[in-house]
C-alpha cells in the first residue's frame, strides 16, 4: 500500500493543532494505561493498522499485558478490565461508532459515575483525538513503522 501524502509536510499547521490536543491530554492527568486502552480500542474499531501498531507498543511499554491487549476487542467477554475501564471502553465505542444511535445516556452516565469531570473531559478528548488520527492515517495510508 502506497502512502498518499505526508500531511505534516503539506499542512504543518493542521498537524500542530492535532499535536496540541495530544499535549493537553499528556497534561490532563488521565491514567496512561487507560489512555492506551482508549486509543487502541478506537483504532481497532476504525481498522487503523498504523495506530493499532503504535498504541499497542506504547501500552506494552507502560506495562499493559499482552493478554489484555489481545482481548481488548472482546472486553465485554472477560473479567480482565476494571469497572472504570469497562465504562470508559463502552463510551469509547459509543463515541467512535456515533452513527449507531449516538451516545446513550446509560453509557455516558456509567462513565461519569467512575470518573471525575476532569477525567471525563480527558476521556472524551482522547476519543475525539484518536478518531481524528485514525482518519488521517487511514486516508493518507500511513505506513507502519
Amino acid at each position: 500500500m502506497k502512502n498518499r501524502m505526508n500531511l505534516s509536510e503539506v499542512a504543518p499547521e493542521a498537524m500542530e493543532a492535532m499535536i496540541g490536543l495530544e499535549k493537553y491530554l499528556a497534561q490532563s492527568g488521565l491514567d496512561k494505561k487507560l489512555y492506551g486502552l482508549i486509543k487502541t480500542r478506537a483504532s481497532q474499531i476504525n481498522g487503523c493498522a498504523y495506530c493499532i501498531n503504535m498504541h499497542v507498543r506504547d501500552a506494552m511499554k507502560l506495562g499493559e499485558t499482552a493478554q489484555r491487549l489481545f482481548l481488548l476487542d472482546a472486553w465485554r467477554e472477560t473479567n480482565l478490565y476494571t469497572e472504570k475501564e469497562r465504562a470508559v471502553l463502552a463510551l469509547t465505542e459509543a463515541m467512535t461508532m456515533i452513527t449507531n444511535g449516538h451516545v446513550p445516556d446509560e453509557v455516558y452516565d456509567e462513565a461519569a459515575a467512575h470518573l471525575t469531570e476532569k477525567e471525563l473531559a480527558a476521556v472524551i478528548m482522547t476519543v475525539v483525538t484518536i478518531n481524528g488520527w485514525n482518519r488521517i492515517s487511514i486516508t493518507t495510508r500511513s505506513p507502519l513503522d
